[in-house]
């Protein structure tokens, strides 16, 4: 599978991706850090100290107050992506050319590759039910290819565990119910493990179908909001999930257990309807009070316009902030 689709990284690349918060950073690039050095943005003055350089002085405030201070400038400094790809065995569903997978890897991919031609540093974690695999930032192109390589090694093993799945013995329903609490998925535990590998404050981009507990997953929101880090969280649905359009008696296959449900989707559709949306109402709320950007995608539009209408919907927000 190649992640890289032409048109999408046509559309996108000439936008930028700026960290909405202060970020560290150690290149120098375009995105605001807390560090003070040279630039042409000046931030404030302090007292001049001995041992500081005669030319950060400010000789004009020295003229008009007789008393020695110092310039200080923002630094500008690199973005540090970190993409969060979930592989839980949700993300293989799929009505459409592409599966929930194959559209978040996109996704993660296209993001990567503008920050990368931005001189930004790329890294990449895989997450289930907790933090799988990582593979630190850095900032060379051909990065890429190793990032979207782990990418299509997971694809592989993710299309063997739900296979693995249907060949299960499948039991009765209650009893699966059960197995499926002690194994909800909470996140919180990949996302505190992910905070604190990350060595720096940055931009981290959580790609699932949050199709989780959602206490777990605003805890573990809050903890890399309190690392300082800025959090976009970008939850990909398929269009089957989203407008629950089957017609006439079905089985539903489970993922996640080896369960089966025959049933007629019409008699259920207005209550999933009801649930789904207050469902993506939790969702949109509890990223807005923890300060993180959310989006919707749905797996049947183009990615290329989706992500180009979300980046340019978010860079004209951040320019009126």
């Amino acid at each position: 599978m190649n992640y890289f689709h032409p048109e999408t990284l046509k559309r996108i690349s000439r936008l930028s991706l700026r960290a909405r918060h202060v970020v560290d950073g150690f290149l120098s690039g375009q995105h605001q850090s807390r560090h003070f050095g040279n630039s042409i943005e000046f931030r404030q003055h302090r007292q001049y100290v001995p041992g500081d350089d005669p030319r950060s002085v400010d000789w004009k405030v020295w003229a008009k107050q007789d008393r020695l201070y110092v310039k200080q400038y923002e630094m500008d400094t690199n973005l540090r992506l970190a993409l969060l790809v979930d592989v839980s065995q949700s993300m293989a569903f799929g009505s459409t050319a592409m599966t929930k997978f194959e559209y978040a890897c996109t996704l993660a991919a296209s993001l990567g590759y503008l920050a990368i031609r931005q001189q930004d540093a790329v890294g990449c974690l895989l997450f289930d039910r907790d933090m799988k695999i990582q593979l630190p930032a850095k900032t060379k192109q051909s990065y890429l290819h190793t990032i979207t390589h782990l990418m299509e090694k997971e694809e592989a093993i993710l299309r063997n565990r739900v296979h693995q799945q249907n060949n299960l013995q499948r039991g009765d329903l209650q009893s699966l119910l059960q197995d499926f609490q002690k194994a909800e998925v909470h996140l919180q535990e990949a996302l505190r493990r992910a905070a604190e590998s990350l060595p720096a404050r940055g931009l981290v981009v959580i790609v699932s179908d949050f199709l989780t507990n959602r206490d777990g997953l605003f805890s573990g929101l809050r903890y890399l909001r309190g690392r300082g880090h800025d959090v976009l969280v970008l939850h990909v649905l398929d269009d089957m999930e989203l407008d629950f359009t089957l017609r006439g008696a079905t089985r539903f296959d489970g993922l996640e257990l080896p369960l089966q449900i025959r049933c007629d989707p019409r008699v259920l559709r207005q209550g999933y309807l009801h649930a789904l949306h207050a469902y993506l109402e939790e969702m949109k709320v509890g990223c807005t009070k923890n300060q993180c950007d959310y989006q919707l995608f749905r797996t049947s539009r183009p990615l290329d316009a989706a992500l180009a209408t979300y980046l340019s919907k978010r860079n004209a927000l951040m320019k009126r902030r």
